[in-house]
C-alpha cells in the first residue's frame, strides 16, 4: 500500500505502524529504507526477515534530532567523541553515517550484536516528519536500511520499494531521492574517524567539518604500529552489494567500443541484450544494445545510478558495461558503488 504525500493522514498511519512494531517504507534524500522500531527486537527482526539479510549485518538507525545531545542520539549511543559533534553540526540532517559506542541495553538487535551502532539523521522533509510523529509515540529511532531484497540494487522511488515486496507493505511515497546513494559512513569509535564507506559527502569535506584527518578503512589509526582495532561491521559494505539481475562490468570507453565493433550485428538474432551506461557516446549496429547516457557530474550520476541499473534490468539486459569513472574524489561514492555491484 504506497502513501501519498500529500495525504493527510499518511505520516500519522506511518507513525502509527512503527509504534505497533511493524514495517514501514519511508524516503530519505539518499535511498529509502525500511522502517521498524529500533528498540523494539521482534520488530527490527521483521526487517532482517523481509530482506533476507543476515542477522549480524547492522542496520542504521535513523533519529529525529540532529543534535548530538539530542534524545535519539542520547538514547543509543554511550558517547559522542568531540569530532563526531562536530560532524552533525555539519551535515546532519544530511547523508552521513556515525558509528558510535552503543549504549548498553539499547539496539542490539539492530546493531547486529555489536557493541557500537550507526546513527543518522536523514535530511528528506517526509522522513523527518514521520520520525518526529513516531518519537511522539514512543520510537527514539527507526532502524532503516534500503527497502530491498538484500544484496540488490537500492530503491530511489516508492515504485522501486513496490517492486521489491510487493503491495504487502506500508510504502510512504516522497517521490524520487535527491541524492541516489546510501549516506557515507564513518568510524567514531576508535579516537579518530575512518571511512568506512563514500558518499556524496568528500573526504576532504569531512576532514573540513571535524578538524581531524581521515583515516581509512585500509588504514586505520594505529595500523603502522600493528595497533589497528578492526573495523565494526557496518551497512553496506560487503564486497559484493548493489548488484542488478545483469552482470555489471566496468570498462573504458575505448574497450566498450571496441567490444561493440566486434559483435556488429551478431546480437540481432540473440535473445539478450547489452546496456551501455558511459559519459562517452558509443555507436552499435545492433538493435539489442541499449543506451543512456551517463551525466558528466558526480552527483548527478549517483541520483539517477540505482534507477538506471533497474531501468536496465527491466528492459532485459543480461550484461550492462558501464564507463570507468573518473579519478577524482567526488565520484568515490559512485565508484564504490559500481565496484560492489560488478563484484556480485
Amino acid at each position: 500500500m504506497i502513501l501519498p504525500a500529500d495525504a493527510q493522514d499518511s505520516i500519522d498511519i506511518a507513525a502509527r505502524a512503527l509504534a505497533a512494531g511493524e514495517l514501514v517504507a519511508f524516503p530519505t534524500e539518499t535511498v529509502y529504507g525500511l522502517g521498524a522500531d529500533a528498540g523494539v527486537d521482534t520488530a527490527v527482526a521483521k526487517i532482517f526477515a523481509a530482506k533476507g539479510r543476515p542477522r549480524e549485518h547492522p542496520l542504521i538507525v535513523h533519529v529525529a534530532d540532529p543534535d548530538p545531545g539530542g534524545p535519539g542520539v542520547a538514547h543509543f549511543a554511550a558517547s559522542v567523541p568531540d569530532f563526531a559533534q562536530r560532524l552533525m553540526r555539519a551535515f546532519w540532517p544530511g547523508p552521513l553515517t556515525l558509528i558510535l559506542p552503543r549504549r548498553a541495553g539499547t539496539g542490539a538487535v539492530a546493531a547486529g550484536g555489536q557493541d557500537s551502532i550507526g546513527l543518522r539523521c536523514p535530511s528528506h522533509p517526509l522522513a523527518l516528519a514521520l520520525l518526529r510523529a513516531a518519537a511522539a509515540l514512543g520510537v527514539h529511532g527507526v532502524a532503516g536500511p534500503s527497502a530491498n531484497r538484500f544484496g540488490r540494487v537500492s530503491p530511489t522511488t516508492a515504485a522501486h520499494v513496490q517492486q521489491e515486496f510487493g503491495d504487502v507493505l506500508l510504502i510512504l511515497d516522497g517521490g524520487a531521492c535527491a541524492v541516489g546513494i546510501e549516506s557515507a559512513i564513518v568510524d567514531c569509535t576508535r579516537g579518530a574517524p575512518v571511512l568506512l564507506r563514500p558518499g556524496v559527502l568528500t573526504s576532504s569535506q569531512i576532514e573540513a567539518a571535524c578538524g581531524r584527518p581521515l583515516f581509512s578503512r585500509e588504514a586505520p589509526p594505529g595500523a603502522q604500529a600493528g595497533l589497528g582495532a578492526p573495523a565494526p561491521r557496518a551497512s553496506g559494505t560487503l564486497a559484493a552489494h548493489y548488484a542488478p539481475n545483469a552482470k555489471v562490468r566496468l570498462m573504458d570507453a575505448a574497450a566498450i567500443q571496441t567490444a561493440l565493433d566486434l559483435l556488429g550485428n551478431d546480437l540481432d538474432g540473440s535473445r539478450a541484450r547489452i546496456a551501455v551506461y558511459s559519459r562517452t557516446i558509443v555507436r552499435s549496429r545492433s538493435n539489442r544494445v541499449l543506451r543512456r547516457r551517463m551525466p558528466d557530474d558526480a552527483g548527478a550520476t549517483a541520483q539517477q545510478l540505482f534507477a538506471v541499473l533497474r531501468e536496465f534490468d527491466a528492459q532485459g539486459a543480461a550484461l550492462i558495461w558501464v564507463e570507468t569513472l573518473p579519478a577524482t574524489a567526488d565520484w568515490d561514492g559512485v565508484r564504490d558503488r559500481l565496484q560492489r555491484a560488478s563484484a556480485a
